[in-house]
Formats: structure tokens, sequence, C-alpha cells
């Protein structure tokens, strides 16, 4: 029997590993050994596998994330004391994401923030979803840009789309009109459909007053605090309470936990 016609018609199909498999068993006498349904099975898997690993390279080059954050460089033998067992159940299976829960991580400079957040967003980037992250100077210049060139609509579709948007440094610094209206629709459109991660150094009383108006900051709020399902001090100065790292998930008064327990750090 000739192979070359069903090889081609794989290899048109884009089933390279398929063809790798089979090429391969011809070269291993073993493989004679297999039952028909083995082989197929073998071939099968290898070809998932190969098309799993694409579509997670394609997820990951979306993502834009900042360095190389993920989960297991975490380090817990740091004197912030994080809370392994919830920083687990956070990366298990990213179910956060499904469940359409919101992270925020609020604190000073240097207690790893950004690192944090990027870390849990490229688990749930490895689990299946849809990642993007940007920080929050750069997310208002592309949105005042798109409302510019016409393009804004196309913008604010692509972002709701997205299954988790990381905002960094969100908050620094007072918004405009417009940066308030746009966040705003952003919130519209991932409302209890969508996750988000925040990263501020702003604590959240202080939120209205960088908003700057209270209608707009008011709803936005409310999208996100729905009730604490988890919430957890990273790092508190002592004397300053005002200053303090959280990590919250929102969405049903469940469970709550410490996702660090360190008692006192200086500034």
């Amino acid at each position: 029997m000739l192979h070359q016609p069903t090889i081609e018609k794989l290899l048109a199909m884009r089933m390279e590993p398929m063809v790798e498999t089979w090429r391969s068993f011809e070269q291993d006498e073993q493989a004679a050994q297999l039952s028909f349904e083995e082989r197929l099975s073998l071939m099968v898997d290898r070809l998932w596998t190969w098309r799993q690993n694409l579509a997670l390279e394609r997820r990951l080059r979306y993502t834009k994330l900042r360095g190389n954050a993920c989960i297991e460089d975490i380090d817990y033998r740091a004197s912030r004391g994080l809370d392994r067992t919830l920083m687990r159940a956070l990366a298990t299976d990213s179910g956060w994401v499904q469940r359409h829960e919101n992270i925020f991580i609020i604190g000073p400079t240097g207690v790893g923030k950004s690192f944090l957040g990027c870390a849990l967003a490229q688990k749930a980037c490895r689990d299946g979803s849809l990642v993007l992250y940007t920080r929050a100077a750069a997310l208002f210049r592309d949105l005042a840009l798109a409302r510019a060139d016409g393009s804004l609509r196309n913008l604010l579709a692509r972002l709701s789309r997205v299954d988790v948007l990381v905002v960094d440094d969100w908050a620094m610094a007072p918004l405009q009109e417009t940066e308030r209206r746009d966040f705003w629709e952003i919130c519209e459109e991932r409302y209890q459909t969508r996750s988000t991660i925040l990263t501020s150094q702003i604590p959240v009383p202080q939120w209205h007053e960088q908003i700057g108006d209270a209608t707009i900051a008011d709803g936005s709020q409310n999208y996100y605090f729905q009730s604490p399902l988890h919430r957890g001090r990273l790092f508190n100065h002592a004397q300053n309470p005002r200053f303090f790292c959280v990590v919250t998930t929102f969405q049903s008064p469940l469970h709550r936990g410490r996702l660090f327990n360190a008692t006192r750090a200086s500034e």
C-alpha cells in the first residue's frame, strides 16, 4: 500500500506530528506489535500535545507580561511572610478566572506587586485563559490614540474579550475626563464576564479622589467590590497603616484568607 498520498494529505491538514509518529513506527520494530487503535492513539496524543503547545505559545506572546514571572519562582522564604496555602488556592487551575473574580494587589513600591500579578496572570494563561498585560498609563495612551483614529470601538471590543486584563500601576495619577469614561466602558463590558488584576500604590479609599468623578468612581468600584472572597495583607506599616499590600478576589463572601502574614516592616 502506498502511504505517500495519505502523508501528503496529513501535511496539508497541518498534522505534521502524526506524520512524524507514523514514520517513527516504520523505523521501530516493536511498533509492529501495537494494535491499530494503540498506534492511532499515540498519533492523536502527539498531535494534541503539539497543538496545545502552539496555542500556549500564541497566548504567551499575546499577554505582553513583564519579565518572566511565574508562580513556581515565587520566593516563600522572604521575610514578607507569603501565605503559600492561599497562593496555591489562587493558582490551582486558576479557578478565580472561571468564577470571573478580580484580584487587587495594593501596596508601596518594592513589595513585589507587579511580579505577583504577572505570576498569577501567567498561570491563568497556562491554564488556557487569554491574558493581556498593560500599564495604566500605556492603556490610557492607547485609548486616546484609538479615539483619535476612530478605532476606539475595536480596542474596547478587544479588551472585553480578554479573559484576564492586568492593569499595572493603577490610579497613580488623577484621571482625565476621557480616561475615567473609557475605564468605565471597560468595566461595563467586562462586568461579571471577565477577570481583572489591578496593582496600585494608592490605597482603595483614595481611588475616588484619583478617579475624580463620584458617580463613575462608585460604579467602577461596585463592579470590582462585590463582596470579599479572599483578603490578605502583604505588608503592614505600623507607623502608617494607610500603606499595605492586599491580594483580594471579589465575588461571594464564602472564604477569607491571609495571603501575607507580615506583622511589621520598616519604611
